[in-house]
């Protein structure tokens, strides 16, 4: 039907081979095992040009429209893959402070397509639940998934201006022993202690503080949030603290920074790397992580990055 379509519209076998990348036999022979299917001829040979027989003419405007509406849906299709919705899976942490400040940079670049996120820390089911594309914090191993690392991280305290300047000095570590403390209670299963104090302490070389004191929460964006209320000194993550340091609704009383061995990373089926929408949604994080990199490098004093001992951790 392919030829016969490419036949009728030039009227010469020649000019359909060449469209259709064959040679005029295979056209000539095409037209001829169809109009012996079909029991009737669909062209007159006449010597020096085609011409459509009256059945001819009938079926070229089918085939005619047929190919258009196939052509046409195939654009319509490939338009919504492009554009649409991408879903994707985060942390609550990582959706409410850093992901969902930026989502308006997406949307600017990217005015066709929808976002629609999933905060949620457990493993997700790509395929039955809908999910293009997950970020998670850890060590990076999720097998038959494609992954890639997307952002490393560091632990540190952090509290509002207010409280640095209206209690007890914090002029080292082991200050903070005077402190009403924040904990990040969240449980990771490779490494329970990812970003909770005594991580950091342990990697600053402090002893002898009584960690069982303070407020705990089970998100680390509640715990920057009851920072930023002055509730105390918490301890935060690079990724999570980045925006309200840089705003200077943060500070961080010491210079310590401790490397997590957890970092965020990128996964998903393979295929759906294929998928044009989560591709420029990709590309898009990628370049966010970028500038927060340098945003933190540029407007954060100088920093002592410790690497712990990864058989403490």
């Amino acid at each position: 039907m392919r030829a016969f379509d490419a036949a009728a519209r030039h009227l010469n076998f020649t000019r359909a081979a060449e469209e259709l990348f064959v040679t005029q036999g295979a056209i000539s022979q095409q037209i001829r095992q169809l109009e012996e299917y079909l029991g009737f001829r669909l062209f007159f040979r006449l010597p020096r040009r085609l011409q459509l027989t009256e059945e001819g003419d009938r079926l070229a405007r089918a085939t005619f429209e047929g190919f258009s509406r196939i052509a046409g849906e195939i654009d319509s299709l490939r338009a919504v893959e492009e554009a649409g919705v991408v879903t994707v899976s985060v942390l609550q942490s990582f959706a409410v402070k850093w992901l969902v400040p930026r989502l308006g940079h997406f949307r600017e670049a990217h005015p066709d397509i929808d976002v629609r996120i999933h905060a949620d820390d457990r493993l997700v089911d790509f395929r039955n639940e809908g999910i293009d594309l997950a970020v998670r914090f850890g060590r990076g191993r999720y097998p038959n998934l494609y992954t890639e690392l997307l952002m490393r991280d560091e632990v540190f305290p952090v509290c509002s201006p207010d409280y640095l300047a209206s209690s007890p000095s914090l002029n080292r570590p082991a200050d903070i022993a005077g402190h009403q403390l924040l904990h990040d209670a969240t449980s990771h299963i490779e490494q329970p202690r990812a970003a909770d104090w005594q991580f950091w302490l342990e990697g600053v070389g402090v002893k002898g503080i009584d960690l069982r004191r303070g407020l705990r929460f089970n998100s680390g964006d509640m715990v920057i949030q009851a920072a930023l209320m002055g509730h105390g000194v918490g301890m935060a993550r690079t990724s999570l603290a980045a925006q309200d340091l840089k705003a200077g609704l943060l500070v961080r009383p010491f210079p310590q920074t401790v490397a997590s061995s957890y970092a965020y990373y990128l996964t998903c089926p393979e295929e759906n790397l294929n998928r044009p929408r989560v591709q420029s949604f990709i590309r898009w994080l990628k370049d966010e992580v970028a500038a927060t990199l340098k945003d933190i490098e540029e407007n954060q004093p100088a920093l002592t990055v410790i690497t712990p001992d990864p058989g403490k951790s």
